[in-house]
This record gives structure tokens, sequence and C-alpha cells, in this order.
């Protein structure tokens, strides 16, 4: 997948979705294999219905997927669908870095003029 594919709403849900600590560990955990949602919510103070809840913001961004087996859900995630999150980080990154070496070069610009022309400083 191509950074510029990743629209504003993905980008939201994707980082609504790990915003949260529990869904991150939701997604740790998953990550090392397939979960049911019962054993999922086994780990957690908190209700089934809350668990469920979770991994449906985290299903809704991509990141998780659940299958029926049986009248378990089984919730996975592939490694390689964590990578659009990295992708959104690496294209703020990339304008960020962009934006600060502008400011570096006019900030540079700015202060040679002011040393080699000697029209310019105090008392001229």
């Amino acid at each position: 997948m191509v950074v510029d594919e990743l629209s504003d709403e993905t980008v939201d849900r994707l980082f609504h979705a790990l915003a949260d600590t529990t869904r991150r560990d939701i997604l740790r955990r998953c990550v090392r294999g397939e979960l049911s949602v019962s054993r999922l919510a086994a780990s957690y103070p908190m209700s089934f219905a809350a668990v469920q809840k979770h991994v449906a913001v985290l299903e809704r961004a991509g990141l998780v997927t659940k299958q029926r087996s049986g009248r378990e859900q089984l919730v996975r995630t592939d490694p390689d669908v964590v990578g659009r999150a990295r992708q959104a980080l690496d294209a703020l990154e990339s304008a960020w870095r962009g934006r600060v070496d502008r400011m570096a070069r006019l900030l540079a610009e700015d202060t040679g003029t002011e040393e080699n022309d000697p029209t310019e400083g105090p008392g001229r």
C-alpha cells in the first residue's frame, strides 16, 4: 500500500484505534497468534462487551479481523497491516522534516545576509 492511498479518514481511524492502551495490548496479543474474544476478555478487568467494542474499533481501522470458529470469534492480525500506521507516521515525519529543513535554510540565508552585507548592522 502506498502512503498516498491512506485517506485522512483511514489515518484518523488508525490513530483512534491505537490511542487506547487496551486496544494496543489486544493488537500485541493478536500479532503473536489468533485469540478468541472470550480469551481476550479474560485478560482484562472489564466486561466481555467492552472487550468486544475494543475489538470492533480495531476491526474498523483494519488492524484486526474476526473469523467465526464454532461458537467463538477468533481475532487475528497481520503484522503487515500494522504497517499502515507506520506509513502514516512516516508521511508526517517526512512533511515535518521538510518544514524544518526549509526553516533552517531560511534562517541560514537570513543570518548569512546580515554577516555579509556591510550596509546592514548596528549604526548603519
